[in-house]
């Protein structure tokens, strides 16, 4: 499947599969199914798809988009630093290398771009993607230990010097 797999940056045509693969990947780690938080999240996509400041990175394989990265560096950040907004895998495509390579391509990108450090936020219910995070290198972000209530985690990566 590998040899089938292009990482490449998606395109605003493509918002409706990449918000509908989002939903998909959400909806595994709450237990009673996402919030109704009144987001809409094809509307973020298609924000974060057209944002001259942000990129979204996404694999491709045999036509369709099967996971998604979405990053900037926000206002008040270090502009060492990168924010890592989303990341999300096709579940019928878990355990198959794609999150790895997707990642590996994030970091390439950093990389590029002179960034040093990256942060993310990962939901405290979303065991696997804590699991993934820490095989990949990130740990607690020290700056923002977890506060009682607050339903995320921060995680922070050092991006390694090409």
């Amino acid at each position: 499947m590998a040899g089938d797999r292009v990482i490449r940056t998606a395109l605003p045509a493509e918002v409706r599969a990449v918000a509908d693969l989002h939903a998909r990947a959400r909806a595994t780690y709450y237990p009673d199914g996402p919030p109704q938080d009144g987001t809409d999240w094809l509307a973020a996509w298609r924000g974060a798809l057209e944002r001259p400041d942000g990129q979204v990175m996404c694999v491709v394989e045999r036509g369709g988009i099967v996971a998604v990265a979405s990053f900037r560096t926000p206002p008040g950040t270090p502009q060492d630093t990168v924010k890592l907004f989303q990341f999300h895998v096709d579940p019928g495509h878990w355990r198959r290398g794609v999150g790895s390579v997707l990642h590996a391509a994030c970091v390439e990108q950093w990389q590029a771009d002179g960034k040093r450090s990256a942060v993310l936020d990962v939901h405290v219910d979303n065991r696997r993607a804590q699991a993934f995070y820490t095989r990949l290198g990130w740990v607690p972000d020290p700056e923002n230990p977890p506060v009682e209530g607050d339903h995320h985690l921060v995680l922070r990566y050092a991006v390694p010097r090409e």
